[in-house]
């Protein structure tokens, strides 16, 4: 399953992404990942949850950053769930491939049983019509 958390920048997309991560990491049977655009928020993330930093990595465009992903999940077979915060900046999506790109993640949900939140700076009137359903938070 995919949930967008959506809203202009400064709006607590962040905020609410990491109370959601932290709650479920005390409940998650497997493992659970954090990835953004920096290491800031190592502090307030629980220790159960692993903190990838997406600078660290030569990541370019959206397909490149579906196969990063992809190749975390084929190297734990245990990962629950993935946030993402900063989503637009961190996957190097274009507006004109984020409804692509989301439905990608879609299909990697299903095929490997994974949730993925995604925070996105866009308000959610701004997001294509096929994505309003998977809205979850709207701020």
């Amino acid at each position: 399953m995919v949930s967008l958390i959506c809203g202009e920048k400064g709006k607590g997309k962040t905020k609410t992404l990491l109370e959601k991560v932290n709650e479920v990491s005390q409940s998650a049977d497997g493992n659970v990942i954090y990835i953004d655009k920096d290491s800031k928020k190592m502090y307030e993330l629980n220790n159960k949850i692993r903190l990838i930093n997406m600078t660290d990595y030569p990541i370019s465009n959206n397909d490149e950053f579906v196969g990063f992903l992809c190749g975390i999940l084929s190297q734990d077979h245990d990962i629950e769930e993935i946030f993402l915060d900063s989503f637009l900046t961190i996957s190097h999506v274009k507006d004109e491939y984020l409804e692509h790109t989301i439905n990608k993640l879609s299909e990697i949900s299903t095929q490997y049983q994974v949730n993925f939140e995604v925070s996105i700076s866009k308000k959610s009137e701004d997001l294509p019509q096929s994505l309003q359903d998977i809205i979850t938070v709207a701020l």
